[in-house]
């Protein structure tokens, strides 16, 4: 063995989540506190009964309760090019263009590692998803962040062509975009992709929030000219469906990207959530009214909790889509970061949100901003809400 000092570290730093880290530590507070926890992004209700309903079936039919096909089941598949050809006009073959994850984190994971060479830039907007750091450094690339700013978070696209260079591989794309709740428009999206046939880039787009649009819309950035072949779309169960702990996602792409993956795949988790597969497979199938509700349902409760906060003294950056607001404390805590903050409000006030800034590698772009998710029943938010307004009364950092 070699001498301590020579040996590689237990842990690579370039793997180290600083957002991970904060989602365990703001839990841990919101429980030794008895906080109302608006800080990591679940919902507090189920799905509808009649997919857990459908699941539970599986399981007792015996379907998924062994190992399932490596690329997932095939009705599951079907189910998925279904629901590509019938929102966007995407017509995928679903044994070649379809493959089952175990949630979006390992179809991000799996495309990096499938895409990536040590050594490739990989272009993501900031701030940005904490999976996505840890896994271009698990690939070897080497991440180059755009910023999106504060107040309306839209792409700078003349930052984004100057941060393309000859080693440029790919640009990870997230719209609707989580933290900020940002939904790229069809104009961005398009300068997106004539950079990325020009210069000849992969794209992944992470589109898990694809249902959860307020203003505007979403438009899959494979369905624009040039980018069916060099996209790799990522999306899942969890969000659409409020059944995060079944961990099923998939990615769709052209067959030759979508193999690449599915090799990657099969070494990180093989299969997984077999009869919770049949269960989504029904889930895709249901009728458009079941996608209307989901953003229609979340639209009070983000104008609930938007106007809200801004009472509260929090300047309130409104999201297009997703389900979380970004928010600014100077007004509130002129001393403090957000970081700070965020450590500080559960004790004070009984609520928990998650600091911006361990989104971002320009760490001064988030250093005030506080993010709310608001994917909880009203009276939850209610009740957060209600304890916040004390923030008015006496300011934290003043």
């Amino acid at each position: 063995m070699g001498h301590p000092q020579t040996r590689r570290p237990l842990l690579n730093r370039g793997l180290a989540s600083l957002g991970t880290t904060i989602f365990a530590e703001m839990s841990e507070l919101a429980v030794r506190t008895g906080s109302v926890n608006l800080g990591q992004g679940f919902p507090d209700t189920d799905g509808l009964p009649q997919i857990a309903r459908a699941a539970a079936d599986a399981i007792l039919a015996g379907q998924g309760n062994q190992y399932p096909p490596g690329a997932g089941i095939p009705e599951l598949r079907l189910a998925v090019a279904d629901h590509q050809r019938r929102f966007y006009q995407l017509d995928l073959d679903p044994d070649a263009c379809v493959l089952v994850t175990a949630g979006a984190t390992e179809a991000i994971a799996a495309a990096l590692l499938a895409l990536v060479e040590p050594g490739d830039e990989v272009i993501a907007f900031e701030p940005y998803y904490d999976s996505y750091a840890a896994c271009i450094a698990m690939a070897g690339g080497v991440r180059v962040p755009v910023t999106l700013r504060a107040p309306g978070f839209r792409p700078d696209l003349d930052a984004l062509r100057s941060a393309v260079t000859d080693r440029t591989r790919l640009i990870l794309l997230n719209s609707p975009h989580n933290p900020t709740g940002s939904v790229f428009t069809r104009a961005e999206l398009t300068a997106i992709a004539e950079l990325a046939c020009e210069r000849d880039l992969l794209v992944i787009s992470d589109e898990v929030y694809e249902h959860m649009v307020f203003d505007g819309e979403h438009v899959p950035v494979c369905t624009l000219p040039g980018m069916a072949g060099r996209t790799a779309t990522i999306s899942s169960a969890a969000k659409t469906f409020s059944f995060t702990g079944w961990k099923i996602g998939w990615v769709t792409g052209m067959p030759a990207m979508v193999s690449a993956i599915r090799t990657v795949k099969q070494f990180l988790t093989y299969v997984n959530g077999g009869p919770f597969q049949y269960a989504i497979a029904k889930a895709l199938a249901l009728p458009a009214e079941y996608y209307r509700s989901v953003a229609a349902d979340l639209a009070p409760k983000r104008d609930l909790m938007c106007d809200g906060l801004a009472t509260a003294g929090f300047e309130v950056y409104r999201p297009g889509g997703t389900y979380f607001i970004t928010t600014n404390i100077r007004s509130l805590a002129r001393e403090m970061t957000g970081l700070e903050f965020c450590r500080w409000l559960p004790a004070a006030t009984g609520v928990v949100a998650i600091p911006m800034q361990v989104f971002y590698d320009d760490a001064e772009a988030g250093r005030h901003q506080v993010r709310f998710a608001f994917c909880k029943r009203k009276e939850v938010l209610g009740e957060a809400l209600t304890r916040l307004a004390a923030l008015q009364a006496g300011a934290a950092g003043t």
